[in-house]
């Protein structure tokens, strides 16, 4: 066959095909088009919203830092950026295996206090400004820690119940009647936004072995480092 016939030829031989071709060319497109779009979804997601869905490990101060002695100051702004804070602070909780943190822990020196005392981990409370309205007469010694206090349990006596009135993340106003382990937990928290710590509640003697241990502790990771 001369090649300029054979060149003519082949189109022709192409052609009845060309309805089977064609589909499969156009779920090829498609495909490299989903594809596409979702790798553009994937890139302004990161690039616009990236910051949103990353929260922060923050830095927890231990005792005897002088910084967990300053008085917390009330909320005045219910804003994105609380509400951040509020994010990280939850996971900063979550990550140091604890039930409650108080802001001032993390050296943010304002009436804010987050919490999650269920076993599943899944009922976050978070509290801005609260105030104890009400106590119960009957107290009770409960076994307390803290995450600025690590490795130390000491026995504390508190109210039982408590009355609490605070504002969420909105800033609308509600009350919350705690007993039993948020009541412990919430009034532990609550100390920390006034400056105190649950060790204050111990003797003199605890308070100053604690301090020293506390110390020497951080002296040696000072040296590893």
């Amino acid at each position: 066959t001369h090649p300029m016939l054979l060149r003519y030829q082949l189109p022709r031989r192409v052609f009845p095909l060309l309805p089977v071709l064609f589909p499969f060319f156009i779920n090829l497109l498609n495909s490299v088009q989903i594809f596409c779009i979702i790798l553009l979804i994937q890139v302004f997601l990161q690039v616009f919203f990236g910051n949103f869905l990353i929260m922060a490990i923050l830095n927890i101060l231990q005792y005897p830092d002088s910084r967990l002695r300053i008085k917390a100051k009330p909320i005045e702004l219910f804003d994105k950026p609380l509400k951040e804070t509020i994010a990280d602070m939850f996971e900063t909780m979550y990550a140091s295996k604890g039930i409650g943190l108080a802001a001032t822990q993390v050296n943010i020196h304002k009436r804010l206090i987050v919490l999650d005392v269920s076993p599943e981990r899944d009922r976050q409370l978070v509290l801005l400004n609260p105030t104890v309205l009400k106590t119960s007469e009957e107290k009770k010694l409960h076994d307390e820690g803290c995450l600025s206090v690590p490795g130390f349990y000491e026995s504390v006596e508190r109210p039982d119940k408590i009355l609490v009135e605070y504002f969420n993340s909105d800033g609308s106003k509600h009350q919350l009647e705690a007993g039993g382990l948020l009541s412990v937990c919430i009034q532990h928290e609550m100390d920390h936004l006034n400056g105190k710590v649950f060790v204050d509640y111990l003797s003199r003697l605890k308070q100053h072995r604690i301090q020293k241990k506390l110390i020497k502790e951080k002296a040696k990771l000072s040296v590893i480092n």
